[in-house]
């Protein structure tokens, strides 16, 4: 509908004037002041983004090249402007700075229900120097829960070296704000809303940077079940797999080796077969044949993945499938890697 004026809110649609961005003004040649640019927020946070090379990459994607993986990366350039799109080391790899967990969640997600196939790296912090002081991006974390899981937020958001700032009681439950460092708040999403039960609100804002606080990131308390061999799980698989911790998938799963199917309770990887078969013998015994009893799997969202990897483990994205795996798939290679950087941050 051609209109003549617009207000504030409105959508419109500009006719005839070519290579209009964001932050650019539209005004008439007599007066061609531009208004001054909004200050967008810098990213804080990297991934890598690179193609899929697992045993079942380009099965269920319709875009899976390096060049189609480039080109819609920056083409998102022309519509979000805090994000960063940079190649990296190799050219199946680029590096995707935004402004959280959340902001590039939204993109992979986007990304997947267009029919690409990719895989991501687990986030890292992105620093900044002033006066020669490292400085890192800080979070304010605005937490509403009962009365009953304060003591085991305050617990756990203490371990992650934040700063209380203010903490009273709104009825039957408590308010608690807290400053802390995003490197240090990856994670805790998940572990908040396993400790409150489900009722706890936590909602984060970026408030800054200030100067790098000392006090390791805390890793994953937990190691992960991963497959030791290619094919279809199986119950009995499955069944043996469950003693050793909790299980992403179930019976009659593709898998492939290093492809991570559990969470191990204890630190460490922990290598294991969910094809496992069942030997047929002429022998028979009481109770031998009896059912096999699965827990159901856990089934992780996108956002839970993205918290839930370690450094050296990917998500393998597709339109149809999200799937935890090791960067490294072959177990022998994986584990003479992790012996090597054991050894020398031990010399160090």
């Amino acid at each position: 509908m051609p209109v003549e004026t617009a207000t504030v809110g409105d959508i419109v649609c500009f006719s005839g004037v070519e290579n209009i961005t964001i932050g650019d003004t539209v005004t008439t040649p007599l007066d061609p002041t531009p208004l001054p640019f909004i200050k967008i927020g810098e990213p804080t946070i990297e991934m890598t983004f690179s193609v899929n090379n697992s045993p079942f990459a380009g099965r269920e994607g319709k875009y899976v090249t390096s060049r189609q993986l480039r080109a819609r990366l920056y083409k998102e350039l022309m519509r979000d402007v805090s994000l960063r799109v940079s190649d990296g080391v190799t050219t199946d790899e680029f590096l995707v700075a935004g402004r959280g967990e959340k902001h590039l969640s939204i993109l992979i997600e986007n990304m997947r229900r267009e029919g690409y196939e990719l895989a991501v790296s687990s986030p890292h912090v992105l620093y900044q120097e002033a006066d020669g002081v490292r400085m890192e991006p800080v979070e304010k974390v605005i937490i509403d829960v009962p009365e009953a899981a304060v003591g085991s937020v305050m617990e756990k958001m203490g371990a992650r070296h934040a700063e209380l700032i203010t903490m009273g009681l709104r009825g039957s439950r408590t308010r608690i704000e807290y400053i802390i460092p995003t490197r240090l708040f990856f994670g805790y999403r998940s572990q908040f809303m396993t400790d409150t039960r489900g009722e706890g609100i936590l909602n984060s804002v970026f408030d800054g940077y200030r100067p790098y606080k000392s006090g390791a990131a805390l890793t994953r308390l937990t190691g992960s079940l991963v497959a030791s061999e290619d094919g279809e799980s199986t119950a009995y698989g499955c069944f043996g797999a469950q003693d050793r911790g909790s299980l992403f998938i179930g019976s009659q799963t593709q898998v492939y080796e290093g492809m991570i199917v559990g969470d191990n309770p204890k630190q460490g990887d922990i290598a294991v077969n969910v094809c496992k078969k069942k030997h047929l013998t002429a022998i028979r015994s009481t109770g031998a044949d009896e059912a096999l009893i699965l827990t159901p799997p856990i089934r992780m969202s996108l956002e839970e993945a993205i918290e839930y990897i370690a450094p050296d483990e990917l998500i393998e994205v597709t339109p149809k499938n999200i799937r935890l795996r090791k960067s490294i798939l072959n177990t022998e290679i994986r584990l003479k890697t992790q012996a090597r950087m054991k050894k020398e941050e031990e010399n160090q």
